[in-house]
């Protein structure tokens, strides 16, 4: 049997037919491809605006800006999150503040978004971690009582959802948010390679995203048709945060898929919550009957004391055995940037007591029901279950 990653990539003959289509045609750089895989997304999302650009990180950076995030702001965010969801607080010279998770659904709490607002404060950055949604509601009412903006962190829930007033909300739609952002790495819902997309129904933003994303340059439909074709004007300090038509390309390509995918992510995960359920010492992210996971992970939540067996150890030994896992993630504040630039070293006793026991097991669309069978198996021998 092959080794068994945490999660990968599914790539088809379609997905290199669509590639191989735009290396032949005069486009390979920002093209019609682009343009038409940011028309899918706005589509899946039911959003009427999405700007592509080079990477989740990219798209994260870009949001910040665009709500015009500077020095002496601060922004509330999780410090259960990838480095990048912080990092683009600090790349636009603002303060990440970070507030504890419920345990539960290891999403960031409501309640202590609350607590960790001050007069300094400018926006919420919730992240729905591991493909389960916030509870948005709640937060966009916090954020509305106090004038705050909201960026959506959805790098792991395309194609997740929730209730709102009976009615089922995409993630991506902004129904209580100003932005959301999106990753397209490898062992994402879908892949560009590298890619990220930050959708919006806010006009203003959206046009300040499409100048930031390249260099922040505009070209005016009055002044270009006055002065001439080749007229442009920067308006901004913008990056090259482009995407290419080749990763577009296999964009559009994986959203076609992009329900399969998510089935299968279900289909694994119910499979893993029937091994593992009833088990003393072994605890799983529960789906709130008012949300629907994309299931971008798959983290149990071990309790290495009871079973008498380190972290390390049955990574290692699971590795052994051909079965890959990782943690997500370590709290961000432990990272030593953060513990040497923030003013206050904050020490929050749910992230604290999740990153403790948290293991990432394999999940991913490729996966056999043999495979999902053996990561299972092989983890109750381990630890004696």
């Amino acid at each position: 049997m092959r080794n068994i990653p945490y999660g990968r990539q599914h790539i088809d003959p379609d997905d290199i037919r669509a590639v191989i289509k735009v290396l032949k045609s005069d486009f390979i750089t920002q093209g019609p491809a682009v343009s038409a895989f940011e028309k899918k997304i706005t589509s899946c999302c039911g959003v009427k605006y999405a700007v592509a650009v080079s990477s989740g990180t990219a798209a994260l950076h870009l949001a910040c800006l665009a709500i015009g995030l500077s020095k002496g702001d601060e922004v509330v965010t999780t410090p259960i999150t990838f480095l990048a969801t912080a990092n683009s607080i600090l790349y636009s010279a603002a303060k990440p503040v970070f507030a504890d998770i419920d345990y539960e659904t290891v999403n960031i709490d409501p309640a202590e978004i609350k607590k960790a607002i001050t007069s300094k404060t400018k926006a919420v950055l919730p992240v729905h971690f591991a493909g389960l949604p916030c509870d948005m509601p709640k937060i966009h009412k916090i954020a509305k009582t106090n004038g705050l903006k909201i960026i959506e962190d959805a790098c792991h829930a395309l194609g997740a959802e929730y209730k709102h007033n009976g009615k089922w909300i995409k993630v991506g739609s902004c129904k209580h948010s100003d932005m959301t952002v999106f990753s397209f790495h490898p062992v994402k819902h879908i892949t560009t390679g590298e890619g990220g997309a930050i959708v919006t129904n806010n006009r203003e933003y959206y046009e300040r995203l499409v100048g930031l994303r390249s260099h922040g340059v505009v070209k005016p439909y009055k002044k270009c048709k006055k002065i001439g074709p080749w007229y442009y004007e920067m308006r901004s300090l913008g990056f090259n945060y482009r995407m290419t038509d080749i990763q577009a390309a296999l964009g559009v390509s994986q959203m076609n898929k992009l329900k399969g995918f998510i089935k299968r992510r279900k289909e694994i995960a119910e499979q893993y919550k029937k091994s593992f359920s009833g088990i003393k010492g072994i605890s799983f992210q529960e789906e709130p009957s008012w949300a629907k996971s994309s299931y971008h992970l798959f983290v149990l939540n071990i309790d290495f004391k009871k079973m008498g067996i380190s972290r390390k150890s049955l990574m290692n030994k699971l590795s052994g055995k051909g079965v890959g896992t990782q943690v997500h993630y370590i709290p961000v504040y432990k990272q030593p940037y953060y513990k040497s630039s923030l003013s206050e070293n904050p020490l929050l006793d749910n992230a604290e007591l999740y990153y403790q026991k948290a293991l990432s097991i394999p999940i991913f669309p490729a996966m056999k029901h043999s495979e999902v069978s053996k990561v299972a198996e092989e983890i109750k021998k381990i630890t004696g279950r």
